[in-house]
């Protein structure tokens, strides 16, 4: 796999590569489809994330549905699109950071597979752009409802060029 730095400090892409002959990879295909290692703990250590998971979590969307911008002050996310397209969001929260409101965006589906690997303090989010997605969590605090700081959508702050006008939201994304 690779492991690429964004430009927002600790946000990891991570992107599984194909397995080719007497090869090592995450990915195999063959003609019954494919097979996909989404988490290994020896790998992810090998590059230097040292991260105890705790929880997984399944999110299933259809198309127009946004989720988020969701965070707190503990709990390390690592996120993977397992079908369909979404547009991916982390913002760094922290308001006591030079960097709070700074935001990235990448486009994850089930084809590549990549991983976002979203630490404490960063705010996540991500619109579903086919008919549906499936998106797979990995948490390493479990979730406790009413502990996450929320960000409206399209807060004015951080300027977000989401590639849509009136999404599916929560009264809880709607408002922030």
């Amino acid at each position: 796999m690779k492991v690429e730095k964004t430009k927002l400090e600790g946000v990891l892409l991570i992107k599984p590569e194909l397995i080719s002959d007497n090869e090592s990879g995450e990915i195999f295909e063959d003609i019954r489809g494919s097979f996909t290692e989404i988490y290994n703990d020896i790998k992810y250590k090998n590059f230097g994330v040292n991260i105890d998971f705790v929880e997984d979590d399944i999110s299933i969307s259809k198309k127009d549905v946004l989720r988020g911008m969701h965070g707190d002050n503990k709990t390390w996310k690592l996120i993977t699109c397992l079908y369909g397209k979404i547009f991916f969001v982390a913002i760094n929260g922290d308001e006591n950071s030079s960097n709070f409101g700074i935001w990235e965006s990448f486009n994850l589906n089930g084809k590549n597979k990549w991983h976002i690997l979203v630490p404490p303090m960063y705010a996540s989010g991500y619109l579903a752009l086919t008919d549906k997605i499936i998106v797979h969590y990995k948490q390493s605090q479990h979730y406790i409802r009413g502990t996450q700081f929320t960000y409206k959508w399209d807060d004015p702050r951080f300027n977000i060029p989401w590639p849509i006008k009136k999404p599916i939201l929560t009264v809880r994304d709607a408002t922030g």
